[in-house]
């Protein structure tokens, strides 16, 4: 598999071709390509810090859709506003709260994004019903390549899938087909509106027999039938026992929809999804000496 992509992917991680920063490093891979979608699209990877020192570290992995908006203020849908994702991780693990992990920003396809996030068509609009295909281009295409370049861990505990809006209905739907791959799920603020609530018929079919660890929110400001459709599938999951441990719902008083407010939330998203289980292993600080 990994000639198909010869020229998109590095054969190992090679310095020129990642962005450096203080924490975390960024990878890029550009036109990817799928034989299930018809549309390319660019892939970022966030490393964390240490990663490549740490070379006997297996890392959980968490796929998130609408990749532009994530690390990067110049490639956001509105310029300058983006999730700081990268801001995020590094303070979360550095601080211990979390554990290293690689996060993968898949950038929507444009006009395609309405199509592949969703799980049914709608007539009406003559859009959507291709998020099978989009779990086949993960789970088939893209993961097994993450795994053959970089140190992910194994099982579906350790990898997750998330999103906001449109991207946040996918990715609930991807952890109730495939629990079996996607052990964990941020969802924020769905557009569970979708389809006349099909994510609902989704809840209530799922028969796997371990339930994703979910994230849930919703921002006050994003209007009452929003919040109203985000505590109908809080109420869906916990009918399906969902409990406690499996699942955090989140309401925020003053959010609005936009990349600013899931900002926000995106450190504790991470710390509930991937809480460390120790100390990170970094490197202590230098500490200059005074002299007299």
């Amino acid at each position: 598999m990994r000639d198909k992509f010869r020229g998109l992917l590095p054969e190992s991680p090679q310095p020129e071709r990642r962005l450096r920063f203080r924490g975390g490093t960024l990878d890029r891979i550009d036109g990817f390509e799928s034989s299930f979608l018809k549309s390319k699209r660019n892939v970022v990877v966030y490393l964390p810090p240490n990663y490549d020192r740490l070379s006997d570290v297996g890392y959980p992995i968490l796929l998130m859709q609408d990749g532009q908006n994530l690390f990067e203020p110049h490639t956001a849908f509105v310029p300058g506003k983006h999730w700081r994702l990268r801001e995020a991780a590094d303070h979360t693990i550095r601080t211990g709260l979390v554990e290293p992990l690689i996060i993968v920003g898949i950038e929507n396809a444009g006009v395609e994004r309405i199509h592949e996030y969703t799980p049914t068509h709608d007539a009406a609009r003559e859009a959507g019903g291709q998020a099978p295909r989009y779990a086949q281009m993960l789970i088939e295409e893209l993961l097994p390549i993450l795994r053959e370049c970089y140190r992910v861990a194994q099982g579906s505990p350790r990898v997750g899938v998330g999103g906001s809006s449109l991207g946040a209905l996918v990715s609930l739907y991807l952890a109730l087909q495939h629990p079996d791959v996607f052990g964990r799920a941020a969802v924020m603020s769905p557009a569970a509106w979708w389809g006349d609530r099909a994510i609902l018929g989704e809840i209530e079919a799922f028969s796997g027999s371990e339930k994703p660890r979910l994230w849930l929110d919703i921002g006050a400001r994003e209007g009452r039938d929003a919040v109203a459709d985000a505590r109908m599938v809080r109420d869906s999951l916990k009918a399906r026992g969902w409990s406690k441990a499996d699942l955090y719902y989140r309401e925020e008083s003053f959010a609005e929809h936009d990349e600013t407010a899931w900002a926000s939330r995106a450190p504790a998203m991470l710390q509930f999804l991937f809480p460390a289980k120790e100390p990170p292993r970094l490197p202590a600080r230098r500490v200059r000496r005074a002299t007299r």
